[in-house]
């Protein structure tokens, strides 16, 4: 299928490790040196979700929550036309933190059968058990169930094209999945403290991924009328110009509204991935912000930095997903279970109104199953017959 799809067919699926180490030397000092700030700053900001869980004592019962890392996670890397080695960057390092002891990456393969070498040295700097050289549903599917003597994971993380996206959505339950990631889009709310160009850059930015919908929201007359012609003109002058343009013009959009308060409003319905909140007083239209992927606040805050260096992870919700779903965090990598532990004096206490709940369901074993501690000794009359009868057939 990497064959019939990419035109490249690996002689091997899995890169073997001397060929990956080769790959991850061949990236530069100079890169190598800004993964490694990027890496030690995702893992920094992600140390602080750490969480171990929590117990608490209510009278005569211990009850608590456990929080257990997934034991395996897929990463998924983009590949297409670059190879997007920040993604792992931002799915690997919070897996790390979390705990997980197995990574596996995918990502589609060079034309030489190799892996990109940015790539291959996140993958190393993770410490992933294994790196495929594949991409689209056909990577998903391989992470999912496994390959030549790789073992599957539980979950299968990152973003990915309409293939990988239809991929996931069949395999969860097979596997679990962060999320069914579309096209990114940015929405700038700009008031008119805003410079244009910034407004303009930030747009521009998100437009070069290609099927991206740019937004802008915004009170000043000014701001509406000037930048969606800056923003042409930068994307004009971009390498990935024909992109750019296109992102613009079929699904950039500008909003004029009267007031900032308007503007939040559409923020909220929107529920955009990135909201840019170029505005006087950001700190305080954060607080009215109920729907976004991740908020970047301020003139000086541009979503681009969020891509690499800031801390967060930059896979976040789109689709206005964003109503109901958070960026990829630890608990993307976590499990948290529950426990409980009763005493006699609990069940004396609130045994009888578990049993007239069960019996309002219509559930007469469970209630049978309080009774039988609340009502008769440990064995009781109900007692089961020791040995081989125990459970008859």
């Amino acid at each position: 299928m990497t064959e019939r799809f990419d035109r490249v067919r690996p002689d091997t699926v899995v890169v073997p490790p001397d060929r990956l180490e080769a790959s991850a030397q061949a990236v530069s000092p100079g890169l190598r040196g800004a993964i490694d700030l990027a890496m030690s700053r995702v893992e920094s900001y992600y140390m602080a979700q750490v969480d171990e869980g929590f117990e608490i004592r209510d009278g005569d019962a211990r009850l608590g929550m456990l929080v257990r890392p997934l034991g395996s996670v897929g990463c998924y890397v983009p590949g297409g036309t670059a190879p997007l080695f920040s993604s792992l960057v931002m799915t690997g390092v919070p897996a790390r933190v979390a705990g997980v002891e197995r990574i596996l990456v995918a990502t589609p393969p060079t034309k030489d059968g190799n892996v990109p070498s940015a790539i291959a040295y996140v993958a190393q700097r993770l410490g992933a058990e294994s790196v495929l050289a594949a991409g689209g549903a056909q990577a998903v599917a391989a992470l999912a169930f496994g390959i030549e003597g790789v073992a599957g994971v539980d979950k299968v993380v990152g973003p990915g094209s309409a293939y990988v996206v239809e991929a996931k959505r069949q395999l969860f339950g097979t596997v679990g999945i962060d999320s069914l990631a579309g096209p990114t889009e940015t929405l700038v709310l700009a008031d008119d403290t805003a410079d244009p160009r910034h407004a303009a850059a930030d747009l521009v930015a998100q437009a070069e991924h290609a099927g991206a919908e740019p937004v802008l929201v915004t009170d000043s007359e000014l701001l509406f009328e000037r930048v969606p012609t800056l923003a042409y003109e930068r994307a004009a002058a971009l390498p990935t110009a024909d992109t750019a343009t296109e992102s613009l013009t079929r699904r950039g959009t500008a909003v004029l509204v009267e007031e900032l308060s308007e503007g939040i409003a559409v923020l909220n319905a929107f529920a955009p991935e990135h909201a840019c909140l170029l505005v006087a007083q950001p700190e305080r239209v954060m607080a009215q912000v109920r729907n976004a992927g991740g908020i970047f606040l301020g003139h000086h805050t541009m979503e681009a930095l969020g891509d690499y260096v800031a801390g967060p992870s930059h896979v976040m919700p789109t689709g206005a997903s964003a109503r109901f779903a958070s960026f990829v965090n630890l608990r993307d990598f976590e499990k948290v279970i529950p426990y409980v532990e009763a005493t006699p004096k609990l069940l004396a206490r609130v045994g009888e109104q578990a049993i007239a709940m069960a019996r309002a369901e219509g559930l007469e074993g469970h209630a049978r199953a309080i009774e039988s501690r609340l009502f008769s000794d440990d064995a009781g009359d109900d007692a089961l017959p020791a040995g081989d009868d125990a459970f008859p057939g």
